[in-house]
């Protein structure tokens, strides 16, 4: 039996913060976990050489700064995790090892206004369709990270009042898909997924403080702060699209006026452009349309760089964060619109906060929320049945 305090149990806790820093980064050389985790170099390589031994993790050569070094990341075989997004459009799953390594993804079209069981059947059949396409046990499956297109409260786990799946409302997607799927599902809004994909995957990588902005029927902010998603207490962190610009301005879904959703989201925005380019038309068209030199869209792709620049201010104000990652179909205008992000942030910012920033566009596209869904999965699965070579028990994601 360990005793806290004992050299069992010492050891067994240096095991544990060893698997925890590598399943977090995906692959680390042994210098820098002993860096990430305070332990010493001898400490790090006896305990590597002990978990690679147990068939725990791999190690192969790589090099580090010129010099030969050992890149150690958690056994392929090890187990897999799943990821799961509901967008407003789609449904997309991906399935990764604990590697860090994707394994299978694929998308399908999602109708927004289909009931939430019938969205959960498809989930349920595209996961198992899937796993098997793999060739992995179920028993493998190590968690599942769900992202949905609203705010879910932390505590309940239920989805809160959402436009775009609003017969969702009141649902607690991961007691909901957990129960189909037999295995802890941990659930988040898509903001927070695309701010952790791009940490993990993306643009964000190397940073500790950011804040992911996705700009679709919505707008929404993921935050990152100490390399950790920052929800607030009830949940509701990173609204930035309920900033008010104009006290005078449109009438916003919330039921204010002027917020900066107004200016920037695709239900507002596209209106702008239906007398000169049709009805229909899309934020994505858009995009195509400004970067080959329609002056109507580079127009008001500026503009809305701009607004959403005056919300980036606010954000440098207060949170001061060192990197901005624009997501969604707007971010493919690149310097059309991040140019007008700058311009704003840059008049509107403290100027120290704006000097510390950087602005840009999402790596991963229309990936980036699927793939947070991967790194929220690994990130809250516990390290001790990686150790015991358990992966099959279930805990609820919400209590």
């Amino acid at each position: 039996m360990e005793t806290p305090g004992s050299q069992s149990s010492l050891h067994r806790a240096n095991l544990e913060r060893v698997v925890r820093a590598v399943r977090l980064a995906g692959s680390l050389t042994q210098a820098e976990i002993a860096r990430t985790t305070g332990l010493s170099a001898a400490t790090v390589s006896n305990i590597v050489r002990e978990l690679k031994d147990g068939g725990t993790v791999e190690v192969t050569p790589t090099s580090a700064g010129g010099r030969r070094a050992r890149s150690v990341s958690l056994s392929g075989d090890a187990g897999i995790v799943i990821g799961v997004d509901f967008g407003h459009t789609h449904l997309r799953v991906a399935v990764g090892n604990l590697a860090h390594q994707v394994l299978a993804e694929e998308s399908e079209p999602l109708d927004v206004d289909a009931s939430a069981a019938q969205g959960f059947d498809r989930a349920e059949q595209l996961v198992n369709r899937l796993i098997a396409a793999t060739g992995v046990e179920r028993s493998k499956v190590a968690g599942v990270g769900l992202g949905v297109p609203g705010p879910i409260d932390v505590e309940s786990g239920t989805l809160g009042s959402t436009a775009i799946l609003p017969g969702w409302t009141g649902t607690k997607p991961a007691e909901e898909l957990q129960g189909r799927l037999g295995v802890s599902v941990h659930v988040d809004n898509d903001a927070n997924l695309g701010a952790l994909g791009e940490l993990v995957w993306g643009s964000g990588r190397g940073v500790r403080d950011l804040a992911y902005i996705k700009v679709a029927s919505g707008v929404g902010a993921g935050l990152v702060i100490n390399s950790k998603i920052y929800r607030g207490p009830g949940g509701t962190a990173g609204e930035i699209g309920h900033i008010t610009l104009d006290e005078s301005g449109p009438v916003c879904r919330c039921g204010n006026r002027g917020c900066l959703e107004t200016f920037a989201a695709a239900r507002y925005v596209l209106p702008l452009l239906q007398s000169s380019h049709g009805t229909d038309l899309t934020m994505e068209g858009v995009v195509r349309l400004a970067r080959d030199g329609d002056p109507g869209c580079r127009r008001v792709i500026a503009d809305v760089g701009r607004h959403i620049g005056s919300g980036v201010a606010n954000l440098c104000n207060l949170l001061n964060p060192s990197r901005v990652v624009l997501g969604g179909d707007l971010a493919e205008a690149g310097e059309l619109v991040l140019g007008p992000i700058r311009e704003s942030v840059g008049r509107y910012a403290i100027p120290s906060a704006a000097r510390q920033l950087s602005v840009l566009p999402g790596a991963l596209g229309g990936r980036a929320e699927v793939l947070g869904a991967l790194a929220l999965a690994l990130g809250e699965m516990g390290d001790s049945t990686l150790l015991d070579g358990s992966l099959t028990a279930v805990t609820p994601a919400f209590t």
